[in-house]
């Protein structure tokens, strides 16, 4: 099984120039492509104060104090439940890693080309899912990763990262995936769901990491760090460097700012747990704005099951009274999903890029979409 694995490529990725680079030219105007003037605008806090506080925060050491576990896991369900975000206060160590990776992002152009994505992958630096030289850009460079497992890892792409960021970049992983699982184990029991059918899927999880940079916008009110969508993974978790807001969550139909928490990873609900949870935990929404005077960092880690399970609602869920509203379908077969690029009047085009979206559907859709496209087993 694992040599056929090897040859996996999660996406390529048209090649787009650097704007951390186009920012430090003096501009007071953003090229045309990067505008995107119909974004909603976030809510402030003086008219929904109440959803603003409401963003649950979870203390990870409670779910593994038994006086305090019981009360902490109603907190986590409900969070994964009702805004599939929620803040983790977490112990680990994260300063040298963020020295390290503010230092990435420090590195001369000409070191940085040398990361560079290739045509037919989209792992490097650049950007995620440009598929069209008419699509609109957004305002960051990323650069993105596959860390686990290691069969999966590019090597030559590895190898060429400065010493001591691959060096810190390996503990991370080992540490975020133990985080991961942890947090899966807790998000189980929650949904009184079969334990060992969530250690069945992710017992040997594909894990990558996305680091993010986002440069000072001379007009943050046109532009968007990072456009609107779910993740296609199981679990996100996002750590970000400073104190900068930026990332922004869809709740009731309105977008509100997360605010970072010192000691405190981002965690969000992918398609993949909507999809395990038959439902009853979202993938919502979000998305990241830019800022006129600050650059904002931040590190996306994202965990997906193994390669070779099937994706469906997890059986022990499932019964009379609760059938499934997603199909079954091997993770290899899958089709590579569907996202819509908006050009106004009503028309859209849609790009079989985005991963897992088409099974996130509810199955009456899943099966109306299927025939209008002849997806049949899956999407070339």
């Amino acid at each position: 099984m694992e040599s056929s694995l090897e040859a996996v490529n999660f996406g390529k990725s048209i090649i787009i120039p650097s704007v951390q680079e186009m920012a430090k030219e003096s501009m007071i105007k953003i090229p045309p492509r990067y505008e995107r003037p119909d974004q909603d605008p976030p809510i402030i806090s003086t008219d929904a104060s109440p959803l603003l506080s409401s963003i649950p925060v979870i203390d990870l050491e409670r779910l593994a104090i038994e006086d305090s576990m019981d009360s902490e896991l109603g907190i986590l369900h409900s969070a994964c439940r009702e805004w599939g975000f929620f803040q983790a206060v977490s112990s680990t160590l994260l300063e040298e890693f963020k020295m390290q990776v503010e230092n990435f992002f420090k590195l001369p152009y000409e070191d940085k080309k040398k990361l560079w994505q290739k045509p037919d992958n989209h792992e490097g630096f650049g950007q995620l899912f440009v598929v069209s030289e008419e699509q609109k850009l957004d305002w960051s460079d990323m650069f993105y990763v596959t860390t686990l497992p290691l069969h999966l890892r590019m090597n030559d792409l590895f190898d060429k990262l400065p010493p001591n960021l691959r060096e810190i970049l390996e503990t991370y992983c080992t540490e975020v995936k133990k985080l991961a699982s942890e947090i899966l184990g807790h998000m189980a029991k929650g949904l009184k769901m079969d334990a060992e059918e969530m250690k069945e899927l992710f017992s040997d999880g594909v894990q990558s990491i996305r680091m993010n940079y986002y440069p000072p916008c001379p007009e943050p009110d046109k532009a968007i760090g990072f456009s609107p969508h779910s993740d296609a993974d199981a679990l996100t978790i996002l750590f970000q460097l400073g104190e900068t807001e930026g990332l922004e969550i869809r709740k009731e139909g309105r977008w509100i700012p997360v605010k970072p928490l010192p000691n405190a990873f981002v965690v969000n609900v992918g398609d993949i747990t909507e999809i395990i949870s038959n439902g009853v935990y979202r993938s919502v929404e979000h998305r990241a704005k830019v800022n006129s005077e600050k650059e904002r960092l931040s590190v996306a880690t994202f965990y997906s099951s193994n390669l070779d399970s099937v994706l469906g609602p997890a059986p022990s869920l499932l019964g009379k009274h609760n059938p499934e509203i997603f199909r079954s379908v091997p993770i290899e077969k899958k089709p590579k999903g569907f996202y819509m690029q908006d050009y106004g009047e009503g028309c859209f085009q849609i790009f079989f890029d985005h991963e897992h979206d088409l099974l996130k559907m509810p199955l009456v859709f899943q099966e109306l979409l299927a025939g209008a496209f002849a997806l049949g087993d899956g999407v070339n």
